[in-house]
């Protein structure tokens, strides 16, 4: 997860006065439903509509919209490798997929891109909906007299830079109190924008009813009007009459320019560790959400646009696409005008939800690499409030806020940088999952289409043909994009030597590391359902050995979210100090082996997409440390794993004698025994009627049989068999028969036992 611990130390004295207990909670343990996590993607890759289509026009010309459409296409081809990727890394994302398969040189430049991706998607997000402010402003200013000429660029981009400031200080403040309350947001954006959409979309095609106008000229590259920014380096080359090998090139080109239209599509891979039960499912639906969304909302804006708004007009609402798309429909000025706020209103918004998606993005990445060890732990020393890794949170903003003030609201200058870190972080997962086809082969619980199997080899055409053409995007924007090469190659560059120098000091040389989680440590008093957030009627699942965790894996394979909790114990046994006192320092409470035990229990968790809750106790005794929470809990059931020097059947009388142990009144339990082999040993807790085998039921009721007609007019039971029964045991013992009873016990349990010994003739 995505913090470290705080310091252990606890108030209180030590000894039995104060019972020591610990409740652990990390940041991220909530999950989301998978249209919060559509949501969240949606915010940065729904947002690209109100940008994407005019910086592509501005360098390739009127034949923009046919390679804005081409690109969301392929945004669901480059969805399945993300899936597939995550079918394999619940944690991790592109740094993890490119580390399994191309090793940590190449994992850490990977994640140097798409860290140069993540900063500039929150001022490039930021600065568009501050230029569609400005744009509004302008035109309030010059309908009511206000003003009397346009704004300069001066003022437009100084308005935007403010705007995008203030949005992302903003979202800096909602994501160090956590991704539940961001999550929510996104989703509440998300309605708001589809009823702009929708409006705007019904609009469109009551304008092309009564103003009747052409489809924008198809994608050829005659069609093409590339400019001297848009070729870059290639300048020197003549592609209006291009065919073949540079005609080939010059789609590449329009391509290259149009990608920033699937910007976001990385936020998947980020919002798929809390995605909730079940995950692959549930991201599948996100996914496809996802597409049809952004497919109907970016690709037509931009078709809309060049239909609708002249083209000497349109080429002042570049950046500002929609509005000019708004003021430009069939109908009366002041009505369009309405509308126009509304665009505005509704693009600031999911722009802004854009900046969140950004720094939670940029958060999951950075914990991811931390987690690994490539950043110190100091990363992510979590909020001492809310639990946030916020050190992380605060850097990423920093940079954002740099980047805007350098920009100074120009989102052409923004866009050209966004695009290196786009195609790459895309081309990186592409190579790292198709490598892993072959160096890891191997069941997928989802696979990118179009695999094919020749002599025992698969050949995965489909990832291959994706991964192919994402690599050619990015070789071409090297080529056309100057500035963004230099500038992403700079950054990526410089990140990589941070993480190099990071990841030597923080682990020693020849040292492995071992993944662990950070947690939020609070000190109890007591245990109680509260002070671990759960709520009575919960299951209780003691852990010791990280390597022999399944019984967890079971009880999380059938609970369903919502209806039961799970608590995770684990019992710290106290030492005896030469006092006599029973001493255990709060630090001692939480190390590592309990850091350990936890986070490959939250791994669990997270590949289910289910919740956990966290807590440490000191006892005297394993079982009675265990049987005590449970009761201080309102525990219903407790799960436990075998035993490794006991059989279940000892260590339930192990239990049970435990059980009397404790004080009245003495709740009942349901006790489950999970062995490795998958069975299963089920006991209840305290007073509870005996599970009776067939054999004894049919006993007892020969008896009533045989006495029921001999005791009339009284009326017989068969609970009054066995009450009489029951009673003269007891009297026989009371008469001190005991070691005759005694022994009559003995011999009708191993006659018992030879009858289960024997086999049948």
């Amino acid at each position: 997860m995505s913090s470290i611990p705080n310091s252990p130390a606890a108030q209180g004295g030590r000894g039995n006065a104060v019972p020591r207990v610990i409740v652990a909670t990390t940041a991220l343990l909530t999950f989301i439903s998978f249209w919060k996590a559509a949501a969240i993607v949606l915010n940065d890759l729904a947002s690209s509509a109100y940008y994407a289509g005019g910086e592509a026009e501005g360098f390739i010309g009127k034949t923009a919209p046919w390679f804005i459409l081409a690109i969301m296409l392929f945004s669901y081809a480059v969805r399945a490798v993300y899936v597939e990727s995550c079918s394999m890394f619940v944690r991790g994302g592109v740094y993890r997929a490119v580390k399994q398969s191309l090793g940590g040189g190449l994992a850490k430049f990977s994640v140097s891109a798409l860290m140069f991706d993540y900063i500039l998607t929150g001022p490039i997000s930021g600065v568009a909906a501050g230029q569609y402010l400005s744009g509004l402003l302008d035109e309030l200013g010059l309908y009511f007299h206000i003003t009397k000429a346009h704004f300069s660029s001066g003022t437009t981009g100084l308005i935007a830079a403010s705007f995008a400031i203030i949005v992302t200080v903003y979202f800096w403040w909602e994501n160090t109190k956590g991704i539940p309350e961001s999550s929510e947001k996104a989703l509440h954006i998300m309605k708001l924008v589809t009823v702009m959409v929708v409006i705007l979309i019904g609009w469109c095609v009551y304008t092309l009813f009564v103003r009747p106008s052409h489809l924008p000229p198809l994608p050829h590259p005659r069609n093409l009007r590339l400019t001297a920014d848009a070729v870059g380096w290639l300048k020197a080359i003549n592609f209006s009459k291009a065919t073949g090998l540079l005609g080939f090139i010059a789609v590449g080109i329009g391509l290259g320019h149009s990608v920033l239209a699937m910007s976001g599509e990385e936020s998947l891979a980020q919002v798929y560790r809390e995605i909730e039960h079940p995950k692959l499912p549930n991201l599948k639906k996100a996914g496809l959400v996802i597409f049809v969304y952004s497919l109907v909302f970016t690709s037509l804006v931009s078709f809309f646009a060049v239909m609708i708004i002249p083209d000497d007009v349109r080429q002042g609402f570049l950046e500002n696409l929609i509005g000019g798309l708004a003021m430009n429909l069939a109908g009366p000025f002041l009505l369009r005008l309405v509308f126009h706020v509304f665009v505005v209103v509704v693009g600031a918004v999911i722009l802004a939800g854009a900046v969140n998606t950004a720094i939670v993005g940029s958060n999951g990445v950075l914990n991811r690499v931390s987690e690994d060890g490539v950043l110190s732990e100091w990363f992510r020393q979590p909020h001492p409030k809310f639990g946030t890794s916020y050190r992380i949170i605060n850097i990423v903003v920093i940079l954002q806020i740099v980047t805007i003030i350098i920009s100074r609201g120009d989102v052409t200058f923004l866009a050209n940088l966004y695009a290196f870190g786009v195609i790459w972080s895309f081309a990186m997962n592409g190579l790292a999952v198709l490598v892993l086809r072959y160096t890891k082969p191997g069941h997928r619980d989802f696979q990118v289409p179009l695999n094919f199997t020749i002599n025992g080899v698969q050949l995965p055409l489909g990832l291959a043909l994706i991964t192919l053409t994402l690599l050619a995007i990015a070789v071409i924007n090297l080529f056309t994009k100057p500035i963004a090469t230099m500038a992403g190659g700079a950054f990526s560059i410089l990140l990589f030597i941070v993480f190099t120098i990071s990841e030597r000091r923080s682990r020693p040389s020849g040292t492995a590391h071992v993944e662990m989680d950070q947690f939020n440590l609070e000190i109890e008093g007591e245990l109680t359902p509260e002070a671990v957030g759960t709520k009575p009627g919960n299951i209780l699942v003691p852990i010791s050995n990280q390597f022999n965790l399944y019984h967890l894996a079971n009880v999380l394979d059938r609970i369903k979210p919502g209806r039961r909790d799970v608590v995770v114990l684990h019992v710290r046994i106290l030492r005896r100090a030469a006092s006599g006192e029973q001493e255990l320092d709060a630090d001692q409470l939480f190390g590592s082996i309990e850091q350990h035990l936890f986070s490959q229990a939250l791994s669990l968790a997270e590949k289910r997409g289910k919740s956990i809750r966290l807590a440490v106790v000191a006892a005297n005794d394993l079982w009675d440390g265990i049987l005590r929470a449970s009761q201080s809990l309102q525990s219903s059931t407790i799960v436990a794993g075998s035993s490794g020097k006991w059989q279940s059947e000892e260590q339930a009388r192990q239990i049970g004698e435990a059980w009397e142990r404790l004080g009245d009144p003495k709740p009942q339990f349901n006790l489950e025994i999970h062995l490795p082999t998958g069975d299963k040993v089920f006991k209840v807790l305290g007073p509870h009627a005996p599970n009776l085998t067939a054999n004894e039921v049919n006993l007892l009721h020969r008896l009533w049989l045989r006495f029921s007609d001999l005791v009339q007019p009284e009326e017989l039971h068969h609970h009054d068999v066995v009450h009489f029964a029951l009673e003269e045991l007891r009297n026989e013992i009371d008469a001190g028969k005991e070691v005759e009873v005694l022994n009559r016990l003995r011999a009708h349990l191993a006659a018992n036992r030879n009858k289960k010994t024997t086999p049948p003739n």
